[in-house]
Formats: C-alpha cells, sequence, structure tokens
C-alpha cells in the first residue's frame, strides 16, 4: 500500500471481516484472508507502525465481535447507552493490546526470510491469544482457531486444540501472503506455503477416532423460553415456576436438563413443598435430572449451580468455577461500575469440581454458561479412567445478550469442544442454541430458538482420550507457549548466526 495511512482504516475494516469468519455467517476462508492482510501490513513496518496496525486490527475484530455485551449492559443492566457503548469499545482496546505487541514484536523480529518470518509471525499471534485467554482471568471469546469448526483445519482440533488450530492457520496466512514479495523483485517463498499445507494435511492421513461408544442416553433439554426482562419480576415468578414444574413433569428422557439458573429464586429461599413437587418425578426409578439454581446464603455468597436429582437424592451439586468479571463477579475497583448496573446476583462465589453426575450408564460433566470457552478447564473429565465424563453438558442463559450472533457462536464454539475431545456435548438454554452436539462437533438435533419447548434426543456417550486431552491434561497450555517462545528464540538468534557465518568466510 503506497500510502502507509491508509493501513489503520483497511485493518480496522480486515478485522470486521475476521468476525465474519465465524457463526452466524462462517465464512471460514474469511479468517485466513483477514490474516493475511494483517501480514501485508506488518510486512516492512517498524514496531511502532506494526503495533498501530495490529492495535487496528484487534479493534474491527472485537468490537464487531463482542457488541452484543451491550445488550446485557444497557437493555437488561440499565447502563445509559453511551456509557455501555463505551464499555463495549475500551474492552476491545484493552484485549487489542495483546495484538499490538505482537505485531510489534514481529516487526522488530524481521528478518527478510520467509523460511524464519513466517514461522514468527504465527508464533507472535499464538503469543497474543494465549494471553487474551489466559491472562486477568481470560476473555477468549472468538479465538481465532473456532472459525475453522468447519473447513480442513477441524481435523486438528484433536491434536492441537482451538490456540493451535488458530496458529496453524495463522502460519498458512502467513506462507499465503510471503508470496506477494515478487512483486517487490524478490523469488516466490513456495517452501514456507508447501510446510504451512503439510501441517494441515498431516491429521487427514493419520487415525482420528480416539474415542468410543459407552451406548446411548435418552435426554429431555429444556428451553423455557423466559425473557430476561421479566426473568426476575415478582409479578411472574410464581406462574414461571408452575410453568417448569410442568414442564419438568412432561419431559419424557431418562436424563432432564434445565437451563442455568432456571429458579429465579436461590435454594435457601425456595420453598421446601415446591422443591419437592419439582423433584418428585426423579427421586425413583432411574431417571435423573440437573437442575440450575443458586446455592448459598448471603453471609458466603451464592454460587450458580446444577443440582443433580435421581433415586440416590438431591445431594449433587455442581457449582461454576470460572465467573465472567463484571456479570458475576467484581474485580477490584470496578465496584461503582458494577453498581450501576442491575444485575441480580452480581457478584458471585466460585463453586468446586466434583465428580460426574451418573445418569442412565453415562457420566455427565456439567459445565455452566462460559466455562464452556475453557477447554483447560474441563480437560480432567476429558481423559480416561472411570472418573472421565462420557457426555458433557453446557448450560446456558444467553437471553442477556441477545439473539443475533451471540447464539450462533456459543454452538460453534461448543461444536469444536466436541471435536477437541470427541466427546458429545448436551445444551440446555433459556431462549436459543439448546442443542444435541455429537462427538465429531456435528449437530443432531436443535431446538428453534425464541420458542418455548423441550428437546427430546438421543445422545451416544463417548470414552477415551484424543492427543489434545492427553498433553493438555498433563501440560496445560505451557506446550503451545514453549513452542512459540521457542520459535521466535529462533529467529532472533538465526541473523546474528547468520553473520558469524559470513565473518569467517572473509
Amino acid at each position: 500500500m503506497r500510502r502507509p495511512g491508509l493501513w489503520g482504516p483497511a485493518l480496522l475494516a480486515s478485522g470486521a471481516l475476521h468476525t465474519a469468519s465465524f457463526a452466524p455467517l462462517g465464512w471460514w476462508p474469511l479468517q485466513i484472508a483477514a490474516l493475511v492482510l494483517l501480514v501485508l501490513g506488518v510486512q516492512g513496518a517498524t514496531p511502532r507502525q506494526a503495533a498501530w496496525r495490529g492495535f487496528a486490527f484487534g479493534m474491527g475484530w472485537l468490537v464487531s465481535g463482542l457488541w452484543w455485551l451491550y445488550i446485557s449492559m444497557h437493555d437488561y443492566g440499565g447502563l445509559p447507552a453511551p456509557l455501555a457503548a463505551l464499555a463495549v469499545v475500551v474492552l476491545a482496546a484493552v484485549l487489542s493490546l495483546y495484538f499490538a505487541g505482537a505485531m510489534a514484536l514481529c516487526a522488530w523480529l524481521r528478518t527478510g526470510r520467509p523460511m524464519l518470518d513466517v514461522p514468527a509471525f504465527a508464533a507472535c499471534w499464538l503469543l497474543a491469544e494465549l494471553a487474551r485467554a489466559q491472562w486477568f482471568t481470560g476473555f477468549p471469546w472468538v479465538a481465532s482457531g473456532y472459525a475453522h469448526s468447519d473447513g480442513p483445519l477441524a481435523a486438528l482440533a484433536p491434536w492441537v486444540g482451538v490456540y493451535g488450530m488458530g496458529a496453524v492457520a495463522a502460519l498458512l496466512a502467513a506462507a499465503i501472503a510471503s508470496l506477494v514479495r515478487p512483486l517487490a523483485g524478490r523469488r516466490p517463498a513456495w517452501v514456507p506455503l508447501a510446510a504451512a499445507l503439510v501441517v494441515v494435511a498431516a491429521p487427514w492421513v493419520a487415525p482420528r477416532e480416539f474415542s468410543q461408544t459407552t451406548g446411548r442416553l435418552r435426554v429431555s433439554l429444556l428451553q423455557p423460553n423466559v425473557p430476561q426482562d421479566l426473568k426476575f419480576d415478582p409479578e411472574r415468578i410464581a406462574s414461571d415456576m408452575a410453568a417448569l414444574q410442568l414442564q419438568l413433569q412432561a419431559a419424557r428422557g431418562d436424563l432432564v436438563v434445565t437451563p442455568e439458573s432456571v429458579l429465579p429464586v436461590p435454594r435457601d429461599r425456595l420453598d421446601d413443598a415446591y422443591w419437592r413437587q419439582l423433584i418428585a418425578p426423579f427421586r425413583s426409578g432411574t431417571r435423573a435430572a440437573l437442575i440450575g439454581t443458586f446455592l448459598g446464603n448471603e453471609q458466603e455468597g451464592y454460587v450458580n449451580s446444577l443440582v443433580g436429582v435421581s433415586a440416590a437424592g438431591d445431594g449433587y451439586a455442581y457449582g461454576k468455577r470460572h465467573l465472567l468479571p463484571f456479570g458475576e463477579y467484581v474485580p477490584p475497583g470496578f465496584r461503582w461500575f458494577v453498581d450501576m448496573m442491575q444485575i441480580p446476583l452480581g457478584d458471585q462465589a466460585s463453586g468446586r469440581s466434583q465428580a460426574p453426575f451418573l445418569a442412565g450408564g453415562q457420566r455427565l460433566r456439567p459445565l455452566i454458561c462460559y466455562e464452556n470457552l475453557f477447554a483447560e478447564g474441563m480437560v480432567d473429565s476429558a481423559g480416561e479412567g472411570p472418573e472421565a465424563a462420557t457426555i458433557l453438558v453446557n448450560v446456558s442463559n444467553l437471553a442477556w445478550f441477545g439473539r443475533h450472533m451471540v447464539q450462533a457462536q456459543d454452538l460453534q464454539f461448543t461444536r469444536l469442544r466436541a471435536l477437541e475431545f470427541q466427546r458429545p456435548v448436551i445444551r440446555a438454554t433459556n431462549t436459543g442454541a439448546t442443542a444435541v452436539v455429537d462427538h465429531g462437533g456435528r449437530l443432531s438435533a436443535r431446538l428453534e430458538a425464541d420458542t418455548y419447548g423441550t428437546l427430546e434426543a438421543e445422545v451416544e456417550g463417548r470414552s477415551g482420550a484424543t492427543p489434545y486431552a492427553r498433553w493438555l491434561g498433563l501440560c496445560g497450555l505451557w506446550p503451545l507457549w514453549g513452542v512459540a517462545l521457542a520459535v521466535l528464540v529462533a529467529a532472533r538468534a538465526a541473523p546474528s548466526l547468520g553473520a558469524r557465518g559470513r565473518g569467517r568466510q572473509a
């Protein structure tokens, strides 16, 4: 681009194009195309220029990918519209700093040799994604690998997971961008592209089934479709709770699952007679239920929980461990901001880990809403052995964020979790994205959004560990950090080694 000042607007638009690669549009080639433009923007730039260009790309991507947070803060939290919009922009700006730093590092390490610069770009990109996912509680929504839940890179999921997939996509994009260099009088850089294509193709010639069937389970997934602005309305609570009781009684599955916090009243304030009537269908026989509620009290805090009910009783409880900043806990120094929003139970306690819930011969691992984004937080239940889950259960209430974009993206992320661990995932939500995803990441059943109903379906449980589950369970995400840093060290060291070689020849 002959006018450097145009790179900022171009990469801002390219970041928005990057968002189009995710659901609901789901055009995965756009993810690579957007990164190609980013690579071209960083080539030849100074570290400072590269930082601004990486920041512009991040802003275009994350503002367009996270705008739905405005709905929860303004429409349901009561935050003034300008402040809610500003909050989204500030969040995107903070997260974009990771990509600004990554691109500055990429420019600083540039050698002019594609065999070094191509993997260096991928490594810088991977470091930025890992930092965004893990630092300061992490917020990895629309991580780049999710765009490839469909397409050829999906075969990489059980080997390297979502962040490894994102790194391979960045490697491919940088290799493609390196082919543009002949326009500047250089030879075509086919070797990096060939190497990237080999990495993409490798899983297709290796065994891809790492799990085995454990039988089938009939499930009933409830979707009450309660509008979020009316969920805590005192005049509606009684009728909504009565409707929930009827919905539970009418469900036919061996396992019945409700959305998160389906009961608008915490368990300690719930009438005992109502609770006994609610769980009565599951206190005898072989059927079971997972019911969303809040456990705890005002003194010790409330925990967003799933209570497991079966003939053995109602003593099983899973509490959400990975809490969403501002919506479920208050970061230090931000009490004033949370107090401006009218979000019930906006400062929650963290739950605890527990063994899987047993139902119909299957071992069920609950995941509450946002926890579905953190494979490293659930890998303890996705390996092998008697404590490993055969079915993942994700419950959510996406009504906080409207219907557009967020439901489709959350379901896309669920499909990639299924691919990573070769485990089926069943989802019960309040207003949409209620579905059954099989162990191959395919939607086998789904309930229409914004409707009241129950999804009656069968799901096949699976056991066994993928390569990704094995190394993630053993080492966490550290191997990815290690590979990225090793590539950057090699890129930094290579020019000096070459210079010493030329000195010896002289």
